[in-house]
Formats: structure tokens, sequence, C-alpha cells
């Protein structure tokens, strides 16, 4: 019943069989996304962010926008002050994070060449995963704390944690330093 509908609202909408944008609303989307500040490597992401959106809206049974061109437009266009929104998030909490160092490094060499180590295994996490090892390690914030600040669920921040502490290990092991 559901394949029906979103069907019947890829009609609605006037869309391909597979894709409800066409090249036209895509490069349209991309162009928004690019002037809106969005990075290259991010513009797949944003593009598909739309189509999301767009057979959600088909699925969900509400009626086609009139301008499927402009109503794309527009969501791109939200999306890029999301990405910024974020961007500016994150670089906040580095900042807080980077007050949060101590001033004098390590003196010992063991030391140095873990905390290297250990930084060079952070630089391979996701950035999701390497955030909640920082927050929870290095700031020493309780999961709780994290996830209200990041707001998620608790859960997904256990789950990170303990994806990127295995994913750690793993490289510290091959790495031979532990």
């Amino acid at each position: 019943m559901l394949r029906g509908r979103i069907r019947r609202g890829r009609q609605a909408y006037g869309a391909a069989e597979d894709d409800p944008l066409d090249a036209a609303q895509e490069r349209r989307v991309r162009a928004v996304l690019a002037l809106g500040g969005v990075p290259q490597t991010d513009l797949p992401d944003g593009v598909q962010q739309v189509r999301l959106r767009l057979l959600e809206r088909a699925a969900s049974g509400q009626d086609a926008p009139r301008d499927v061109s402009a109503w794309a437009a527009v969501v791109a266009s939200n999306l890029a002050m999301d990405w910024h929104r974020a961007k500016r998030r994150q670089e906040r909490l580095g900042e807080r994070l980077a007050a949060l160092r101590p001033a004098e490094p390590p003196a010992d060499e063991e030391t140095r060449l873990l905390s290297l180590a250990v930084a060079r295994g952070l630089d391979g996490l996701p950035d999701a995963q390497r955030q909640v090892v920082v927050l929870r390690f290095y700031a020493d914030l309780p999961v709780r704390s994290i996830a209200e600040q990041l707001g998620v669920p608790e859960g997904t921040v256990k789950s990170r944690l303990h994806t990127a502490v295995r994913a750690l290990r793993a490289r510290l092991h091959e790495d031979e330093v532990v």
C-alpha cells in the first residue's frame, strides 16, 4: 500500500520513476547549496536531503508543491543555513575544548609518542565519533551532558563511544603502540 502511495506521489510531483528531481532541478539545488557556502564535498549529501524531503512529502500524502524547482531551492537554502549553524557549533565546541587543554605538554617521551598515536587515531575517526570521544575523555563530560549538548539520545552517545574506542584500540595495536 505504501509503495502505491509513493508511486502516486512521484507521479503527482511530475518526477521520473526513480528520481523526484530532474537534472535541471538538481543543478539548481547544487547551485543554491554552493552559493550558500556548503563545500563541494557536502553537495551530494545536500541534494540527497532535498530528494528525501520531497519523497517524504509525497509519501505523507501532501499535495505537490506548485513549483517543485522553487520548493527545492528553498529547502536547499534552509539546508545551507543549517550547515553553517552546525559548523559554528563545532567551532565553538573546539574553542571550548582548546581552552581546557593544559598549557604544558607532557615531559615523558613515551607519553608524547602515545599522545601522537592517539591524535592520529582520532583523526581517522568519523566526526561524530571523534566528537563524543573528545567530550567524554578530554573534556570529562558525562554521557548525559554530551547527549544533551549534542541533542542526541544517550544510547547514541554510548554507541558512538563504544565504536570509537574499539577503532582507536585496534589502531593503537596495529601501530604497535600498546
